[in-house]
């Protein structure tokens, strides 16, 4: 079965209380609403891969932005997203009546502190992960 991987890990995200303690249910694809109410976390896949020989198997890249009005609570919500995927192993979303699994998530470095150039104080930390998830 195929299936759209945004759904998937943004089901799986507003469903966890470490983030939604931080953002409530602003997790947004691909980016921020204007005007957003921060905190806030955007993400969108930026490419990745899937296993030939598995097809049901695929790994995008996902980049998430940990957005905040200050720069020290953006790194927060970043560590809280940090907790939500290492480690994370066979996780089940369910979305309909069908059941997906996300199998693992690597992140591909330490997050990065930014300051928005256009909009003032907004804050953002960005960090890749390659997300691995049976469809």
């Amino acid at each position: 079965m195929n299936a759209d991987t945004n759904k998937i890990i943004r089901k799986f995200l507003v469903g966890e209380t470490t983030l939604t303690d931080i953002t409530s249910t602003r997790i947004y694809c691909p980016r921020l609403p204007e005007n957003c109410t921060l905190p806030a976390l955007a993400f969108k896949t930026m490419g990745g891969g899937s296993n030939p020989h598995i097809p049901p198997i695929v790994k995008p890249t996902i980049q998430f932005q940990c957005y905040d009005d200050d720069p020290v609570d953006a790194r927060a919500l970043y560590v809280a997203l940090t907790q939500v995927l290492q480690g994370i192993q066979n996780e089940s979303v369910t979305i309909g009546s069908d059941t997906y699994r996300i199998m693992s998530a690597v992140e591909e470095g330490q997050g990065q502190d930014f300051e928005d150039d256009e909009i003032p104080n907004y804050f953002m930390v960005l960090a890749f992960y390659a997300i691995e998830i049976e469809t």
